[in-house]
């Protein structure tokens, strides 16, 4: 595979990995399956036994099908337009592997032969679970992953914002933040970060009309990025969606409050 398909796969994967709305997914429905007990896993384990049998049943099974989701969406990223409809083939992809390592699970944790009906069952329920993780992480994304994961900005847009052309094309979108790092710029958008070898006060300049604040000598924070507020030892500071926070000088706290306050 080409090296831009591996890291836009990897990129992808880690917005999944870093979202608490996703951690807490997988974490509901692990405890659902615990406490409900499907399957006779209650009559056949006990407590803990069971809760660990699903932990990592769903561990491996979430893992297979978030992965070949992912590798999916970015196959697929300019032949199918939506969303829903790349992770929705994706899904079907998933359905045989999650269904043959489940059915591993099983039989490492209960014994038994595998059969023939057996395998057919466990890919079927393989697929229904594929489905279930699908529909569950796709209803509690945040925008930011949605964003993340749908094609880049149209040749038009990039072209109104000129800083992008500098980025390597797996990590053109919306800027998010833009912030000085040694002799270098960082600049995050809805794709990616990257380092750039331009100052600050250069890259600024070529955010073309990107909605936003200069709230610091070294940071500039884009309005969709913006998540609250903060005082902290009685200065201002902003919280950024993806939890970082940034100061704001004095100089700049007037501003900031009337655009974000």
């Amino acid at each position: 595979m080409e090296r831009p398909f591996l890291q836009s796969a990897l990129r992808e994967l880690q917005v999944f990995l870093r979202s608490p709305r996703f951690w807490a997914t997988f974490g509901a429905v692990v405890l659902i399956f615990w406490v409900t007990g499907p399957y006779g896993t209650t009559e056949r384990l006990a407590t803990v036994p069971r809760l660990g049998f699903w932990l990592v049943l769903h561990a491996v099974a979430w893992g297979i099908a978030v992965t070949t989701i992912v590798i999916a969406n970015t196959l697929l990223l300019h032949r199918i337009a939506s969303l829903a409809g790349r992770m929705a083939l994706g899904t079907l992809i998933a359905g045989v592997p999650v269904g043959l390592a489940t059915e591993a699970i099983s039989r490492l944790t209960f014994g038994g032969t595998p059969t023939l009906s057996g395998l057919t069952e466990s890919i079927v329920s393989g697929l229904l679970l594929s489905a279930l993780f699908c529909g569950l992480t796709f209803m509690t994304m945040s925008s930011k992953q949605a964003e993340a994961l749908s094609p880049a900005p149209p040749a038009q847009e990039q072209a109104d914002v000129p800083l992008l052309r500098r980025l390597k094309p797996e990590n053109r979108g919306p800027i998010l933040h833009i912030t000085v790092a040694d002799h270098y710029t960082e600049v995050t958008t809805s794709r990616g970060r990257e380092l750039i070898l331009l100052r600050f006060s250069d890259a600024l300049e070529e955010i073309g009309g990107t909605p936003g604040l200069r709230v610091h000598r070294s940071h500039f924070v884009a309005d969709i990025h913006v998540e609250k507020l903060l005082r902290a030892d009685g200065r201002l500071a902003i919280r950024m969606k993806d939890g970082k926070e940034i100061p704001v000088s004095r100089s700049r706290a007037d501003a900031v409050r009337s655009r974000w306050g």
